[in-house]
Order: C-alpha cells, then structure tokens, then sequence
C-alpha cells in the first residue's frame, strides 16, 4: 500500500465491479479508505463481491447499472450520492470484446451493443457524475483505456473504433474542465489476465490470442494504477492516457517493471 494515497471520506464509483479488472479496482480504492458503489447488470455478482469486501472491513455499497442506458447510470449516481453524500471518483470501466468477428462476419446488433457499452457508457457515466462533482467542486474520472485505441487489430474493429472514440472524450472533457479541479484520465495497461482476454486467447482472431499467458499482468496491478491516478500524483497526468506498459509508468505506480517488453 502506498502511503501517499488516502481516500478516506470519499465515495468511488467503478462500472463493472462484478469481476476482473472492476472488482479488483473497487477492493484496492477500499483499501486506500473509499467507501466503493460497486455497479453492474449481474446483481447476483455485485452481493457476493459486496459481502466479500464487508468480510474484510472495507466499505461497500452496490447498485444495479447498465452502463449502455442513460438514465440506468444516472439512476446509480443518485443512489451513490443519496446512500453517501457525495461521489468523488468514477471509474468508466464496463466493457466488452465481443464480436471477436471480422467486419464481413460481424453481428451487427453485437457490434452495436459493443459501441454502446465501451463508447457511449463512457459518456454517460461522466454526463451523469460531472454536475454533482463540479457542483461539490471536484472529483476524479478515470477512464479504462486500451493500447486498441491506437491500434488496427484484425477482429477488432468494434473494439478499437469505440476505445479511440472513449480515449477522444478523454481528452476532450480535459479541456473542458480544466481550472475546475475535475480531472479526467484514461488508464491504458496493457493486457491482462482477465476472462475477457481468455475469451481473446480462445478465438485465435490476431496477435494477441497469441501471447503467452505469462505476458498478462494481474487485474491487481490494474487497480493500483487506478488508485495512483486518484491520488495527487495522478493530476499530471490528466487528459492523457497513462499506461502501464512502460518501465516509467510502472515506476511511478510501485509495479514490477523487469519483465516490461518495449
């Protein structure tokens, strides 16, 4: 635990707690003191992990949210603010790889549902938590990003389209908000060991099925990266999308960084 991150007294919001990575964010903001709202679709999910961290002593609330519905996120805001006070940190880190399909092979209603989670479930959780934190005159968003946002993966054009575009309002609410103590960031860590990249792993679609399991960080160290952006030293890193694949990024957040491939 670093000893330069207390959130004490505040309230976190993370999008798709039920597990991996989101589950893993939530406990770790518990531990540097946040009261979490864990929210997903699988309620079912959200009490196991809710009683999980209640077990430890941590600070738990959860909350039924499809992030692909507007008033669905708006609804789970509400809840956090009216069951704690206030909401300090959302994490926008919903999200889905599938149709692992070419564009010809593509589910268009999958490739929709896909858009509207990764892409527009970003924005509207951070339409539906910009006026209560600018009206408590500050907060945190931190923006699960990917390397695909940069990239053109065969497989994986409703994957990388909709990172691009989430990485875009990224740095488009950072200017938007800039002076007004609202910090926008997108976390970009590479990959990791998750369900979602064994679903990867298993379609062969691209290099990345391919990698060694090895190669995949733990969702454990995703979630550092997430507390280090919500404490002071994450600020300078607003509007951009800190990654943890290199040596310095992993340097800042306390991660092992031997094994960081160039």
């Amino acid at each position: 635990m670093r000893q330069d991150i207390n959130l004490a007294n505040k309230t976190a919001l993370v999008s798709g707690a039920s597990y991996g990575i989101g589950l893993a964010t939530a406990q770790k903001l518990a531990e540097y003191g946040a009261t979490v709202v864990l929210a997903a679709r699988s309620q079912d999910k959200l009490k196991q992990a809710h009683e999980a961290l209640k077990a430890e002593g941590l600070n738990s609330l959860f909350v039924s949210c499809d992030v692909s519905d507007y008033d669905s996120f708006q609804n789970a805001i509400e809840f956090a603010v009216m069951h704690t006070g206030s909401l300090d940190i959302l994490i926008n880190n919903a999200g889905v790889i599938e149709p692992l399909a070419t564009l010809v092979d593509s589910d268009p209603l999958a490739w929709e549902k896909a858009v509207d989670i990764n892409y527009k479930g970003v924005y509207f959780g951070m339409r539906a938590a910009l006026p209560q934190m600018l009206k408590q005159a500050g907060g945190t968003i931190v923006n699960i990003s990917s390397g695909a946002a940069n990239s053109a993966l065969v497989g994986w054009s409703h994957y990388c389209s909709s990172k691009a575009a989430a990485k875009k309002l990224t740095e488009v609410a950072h200017k938007e908000l800039m002076g007004r103590n609202v910090n926008v960031v997108g976390l970009s860590p590479g990959t990791v060991a998750t369900p979602m990249m064994q679903k990867i792993r298993d379609a062969k679609i691209n290099p990345i099925s391919h990698l060694d399991w090895n190669n995949h960080i733990p969702a454990e160290w995703v979630a550092e990266g997430v507390a280090f952006l919500c404490g002071e030293g994450g600020k300078q890193f607003a509007g951009t999308d800190f990654t943890l694949k290199t040596v310095e990024g992993r340097q800042l957040v306390g991660l092992p960084f031997e094994d960081v491939q160039g």
